[in-house]
């Protein structure tokens, strides 16, 4: 059988012509990408793994191709199956020859434009929150409501290089199987997409904590339970300053200092319990502290971590309200209307701490119980009862998600101490050097409040 005999069956045709079209595009994206041209991350997506599979199956189809055909001729012998005979000197095979390349270069433009299209698409907070990922409907809405809003999925959840980009791929392949199987985590494991040791340099892409800074004020206002909604403001000062601040005294971003290297073992997955923490100063001076009755044995069979932004900002991209409390006191200090009503506070609380089978049945329950109450009294203002209901309403829908099995609390924050350990998994007191110093718990470390009313 002769070359031209064995590469004349379709399945090889259709490999020939694979391959072709495969290798022209991964050269033209290719060089798209050297340009400059392809910046987001899922680019490595197409260019890397899709072209390269579609240019390994036109391969593997071109020998199965010729396999077939050789059987083909061994049960045929007196069977010839031979090419077309393309010659050019002939004016209608020029005109279709010209066809054919038109319409190629047509099928190579529309392909990477549909390229770009769909990496466009694939790139966007609709696609993780909404298109595709059901699952990801409380990280969605956290996300919208949230000072991350303008920044883009991918852009903290794809980590850098060739690491970066295959833990973002295999994780999405997992996350795929269980969408299609329905076996997803409910809730979603709070940190589950973060790209491993990347946080700092992707967070760093925008925020610089060694750059100096001065203070900040932090206003938390909560209400109480009365008549009146009495509000209490707590002022806080945060001593937010960097490591290179002229100001004098430790910071909050002293952890950032890129002058310390703070490493510390977890002995559980959500690292709450911090047993070790070892420092390195810039000088190499190391200190290592360890909790009581720490052994040698936990220390070595727990989770070695390097310390990073996420450590302490762990919910910054999707922050949840921690309390149904915190909910109603934020939903109230941006609603004067509900802060005029009696008992808003009380009310509002009691109805979003009820379980409900769905977000339909508790908005329904929220609307009817806040006007069942103040239409038992009377006096009160209907537009601002309305108000009031769209705001608890809003409180509930923001934090609550029955389907994901997520509620106050689902996502605690480390960034504080009110809530949850935050701070106190290290800064307790409890852990000691060798030789008697202990990580401080002072609070005024990080904040001094300036006033209280």
């Amino acid at each position: 059988m002769t070359r031209r005999e064995a590469l004349s069956h379709p399945l090889a045709i259709a490999g020939v012509v694979i391959t072709t079209v495969a290798a022209v595009l991964f050269i033209t994206l290719l060089l798209a990408a050297l340009a400059g041209m392809l910046t987001n991350p899922y680019a490595g997506l197409i260019v890397l793994i899709g072209i390269p599979a579609l240019f390994v199956l036109g391969l593997l189809l071109i020998p199965l191709g010729v396999w077939r055909q050789h059987r083909n001729q061994l049960r045929h012998p007196g069977a010839v199956v031979d090419w077309p005979v393309v010659d050019l000197r002939v004016q209608g095979v020029r005109r279709t020859t010209l066809l054919i390349v038109a319409l190629t270069s047509v099928n190579i433009v529309i392909v990477l434009l549909a390229g770009y299209g769909s990496l466009h698409a694939m790139e966007s907070p609709i696609f993780c929150g909404q298109t595709c990922h059901t699952p990801m409907r409380p990280q969605f809405t956290a996300w919208r409501a949230g000072p991350h809003a303008r920044v883009a999925c991918v852009d903290c959840h794809i980590g850098e290089g060739a690491k970066g980009f295959v833990h973002a791929k295999a994780g999405g392949v997992r996350q795929l199987v269980e969408l299609a199987t329905n076996s997803y985590s409910r809730p979603i494991p709070p940190g589950a997409a973060m790209p491993p040791g990347a946080q700092a340099r992707t967070c760093g892409t925008c925020h610089q904590p060694g750059r100096p800074v001065g203070d900040r004020l932090r206003v938390i206002r909560e209400y109480a339970d009365d008549e009146a909604n009495a509000e209490t403001v707590t002022t806080l000062q945060m001593h937010v300053r960097g490591a290179s601040s002229p100001s004098p005294g430790p910071a909050i971003h002293h952890h950032a200092d890129p002058g310390l290297s703070m490493e510390y073992v977890a002995t559980d997955a959500e690292r709450k319990t911090i047993p070790y923490i070892k420092v390195t100063d810039a000088s190499g001076q190391v200190r290592e502290y360890r909790a009581p009755d720490t052994t040698d044995q936990m220390i070595s069979s727990g989770s070695r971590h390097t310390m990073d932004c996420i450590d302490c900002h762990n919910t910054v991209g999707h922050p949840f309200a921690q309390t149904p409390e915190q909910a109603v006191d934020q939903a109230m200090a941006a609603e004067p209307a509900a802060r005029a009503i009696p008992f808003a506070r009380r009310e509002g609380i009691r109805l979003v701490k009820e379980s409900y089978a769905s977000r339909e049945a508790a908005e329904r329950a929220i609307d009817e119980g806040l006007r069942g109450f103040y239409q038992a009294r009377g006096s009160v203002d209907p537009k601002a009862v309305a108000q009031t209901v769209s705001a608890i309403q809003n409180a509930y829908r923001r934090n609550v998600f029955p389907a994901m099995k997520v509620t106050f609390g689902s996502y605690p924050t480390n960034r504080g101490h009110t809530t949850s350990d935050g701070c106190f998994r290290c800064h307790d007191e409890s852990h000691t050097t060798a030789d008697g110093k202990t990580i401080s718990a002072d609070c005024e470390l990080c904040h001094k409040q300036l006033d209280g009313s």
